[in-house]
């Protein structure tokens, strides 16, 4: 393939997945994955598990940082100059549009209730997510109750979910190193 070709596709493949998804963040996970595993088979299903959790826990926008995480490895800097821009412009694009045409129709019941129903939506594109990601990664039910603890205690305790990442860091360092010396004797 050809030089040009592999940027003009990065950028297409992202700017498709920035321009159809609705909801961001974890709702475009499906997509990303289809697009990048499936479709075009740049990454492979654990690749793509450990380049999400690298974009996650990065700081910035998980499609943008999936973009440059996988722009690089298929094509170098350029590489992910081109997807990161692809995922960033249709929103850009969008936002331009709405922010100069919404202030005459931002009370309208038919928005408000379009954006409204969009909600439930997302909720169901993230639990997909989820479900299709854990079956590829094989987690089971035992390994699943240690994410499960964490995303309770930040959604039903007054703890900081600052406080809780920096907690399960600290708990899951020690965690390895305890692991790792065991494993060494």
């Amino acid at each position: 393939m050809k030089k040009n070709s592999i940027y003009y596709k990065l950028f297409l493949v992202f700017f498709k997945i920035g321009a159809f998804t609705i909801g961001g963040g974890y709702a475009m996970v499906p997509l990303i994955k289809e697009a990048l595993v499936d479709k075009n088979k740049w990454l492979n299903d654990e690749e793509f598990v450990d380049g999400l959790a690298i974009a996650q826990s990065t700081p910035g926008i998980l499609a943008v940082n999936t973009a440059i995480i996988t722009g690089t490895k298929i094509a170098g800097k350029l590489g992910a100059v081109v997807a990161a821009l692809g995922a960033v412009l249709p929103s850009f694009i969008m936002i331009l549009i709405l922010a100069t045409s919404l202030s005459s129709v931002r009370n309208s019941p038919i928005f408000i209730a379009f954006f409204n129903g969009i909600k439930p939506v997302t909720v169901a594109l993230i639990f997909i997510s989820v479900i299709k990601m854990a079956k590829s990664t094989k987690i089971s039910l035992k390994k699943s109750i240690i994410p499960l603890s964490i995303g309770f205690l930040v959604a039903y305790t007054p703890l900081s979910p600052i406080s809780v990442i920096i907690i399960t860091m600290i708990v899951g360092n020690i965690y390895f190193a305890w692991k790792d010396k065991k494993e060494k004797k």
